[in-house]
């Protein structure tokens, strides 16, 4: 009799540990598929349907685009990169960057020759040089059509374009006349061909910053313009992907001017649309199969003053010869006044909160 207790006890004991075991690993292992996989939290928070060309086999993904924030390499973040060298805003994500097939962003600050830079005010200057930590980074696609580019005269914009080029990094959406601003950056990866055209809101900045017939300056958004310009880019390649710098700063959501323009593009035949300037991430929509991020908020930036201006996205989208076949939404911190890194657990889902659907 006593044997048969102590051998209930036995099973009852191995029983309890065995019911103890799933449930931590059911626990855990949960923990780590959230935590190590950013598109997870994404579906938790605010599920977005991708289209039915998705397919997670890494097979069938042959391009990952890597897409980030503002990228200013004036005021602040300067301060830090003569402090700590000029590769220092990009130590904690370079690694990840280069993992990438196209890496693209939107430059802030023109390069420029000049005097000493200030560490405040709203006219910007980056330092000849930077170009190369950009490079260094992976970057090797940059939008120039936005609020900030003209700071330093046509002789800025000429410089920051030739700057780049000399070191193998392709512009769009400025030139030195409005047919090199309106000349797509094409780019070739495993085959397959993608053009890049940029353009930013022209009522946000002065005239004299437009790339006009004879005038060095930035792409002006005009639907007339886009539909023909993305025409052109179609018959150069594969695939079409907008850059806009538009939309009220410091807020959530898109305004009507971001939304009407981004729909024009894709029904004009873009297949993408990555939005830049609010200074804060933005919705993500699916719209007729095609994907819009409003606002990937800021990369680098010296904007310290709030934690929405120091967080930002870093979009991963996957292409194949049919298009793209899945995304992820990957959240950042800026650190130091310039140094972003990338973040997960509940650091990450506090990012994906203000994310939103329109």
């Amino acid at each position: 009799m006593k044997n048969n207790d102590a051998m209930k006890g036995l099973f009852l004991g191995v029983g309890v540990f065995l019911i103890l075991i799933i449930y931590v690993f059911l626990t855990y292992g949960s923990f780590l598929d959230i935590k190590n996989n950013q598109s997870s939290i994404l579906d938790i928070l605010n599920p977005i349907e991708v289209d039915s060309l998705q397919n997670t086999n890494d097979s069938f993904r042959d391009v990952k685009l890597v897409a980030t924030g503002d990228i200013m390499l004036s005021r602040g973040v300067n301060a830090r990169m003569v402090k700590n060298g000029n590769n220092y805003p990009f130590l904690q994500v370079a690694d990840y960057l280069k993992n990438g097939d196209i890496i693209f962003g939107n430059l802030e600050s023109p390069i420029a020759l000049g005097d000493t830079i200030a560490l405040d005010g709203t006219v910007f200057r980056a330092r000849p040089g930077v170009e190369k930590s950009l490079k260094d980074a992976g970057f090797n696609v940059l939008s120039l059509a936005n609020n900030h580019m003209g700071n330093q005269g046509p002789e800025g914009i000429n410089f920051t374009i030739d700057s780049l080029k000399n070191i193998g990094i392709l512009t769009s959406g400025a030139g030195k006349n409005i047919e090199e601003a309106s000349t797509p950056a094409v780019i070739t990866k495993n085959s397959l061909r993608f053009a890049f055209l940029s353009y930013t809101d022209g009522t946000i900045i002065p005239s004299s910053y437009e790339a006009t017939d004879d005038n060095p300056g930035v792409l002006y958004m005009d639907e007339n313009r886009l539909v023909n310009d993305i025409a052109e880019a179609k018959k150069m390649a594969d695939f079409v992907i907008i850059s806009m710098h538009a939309g009220n700063e410091y807020v959530y959501s898109p305004v009507q001017k971001q939304i009407s323009f981004s729909h024009k593009a894709i029904d004009s035949g873009a297949d993408l649309v990555i939005g830049h300037h609010p200074h804060r991430v933005q919705d993500v929509e699916n719209y007729n199969g095609k994907y819009i991020f409003y606002s990937l908020g800021n990369f680098v930036f010296d904007q310290e003053w709030s934690i929405e201006t120091k967080q930002g996205l870093i979009a991963e989208i996957y292409f194949n010869k049919k298009g793209v076949v899945d995304f992820n939404l990957i959240p950042v911190l800026i650190n130091d006044y310039c140094q972003p890194s990338i973040l997960d657990g509940d650091d990450a889902v506090e990012v994906f909160k203000n994310i939103k659907r329109p």
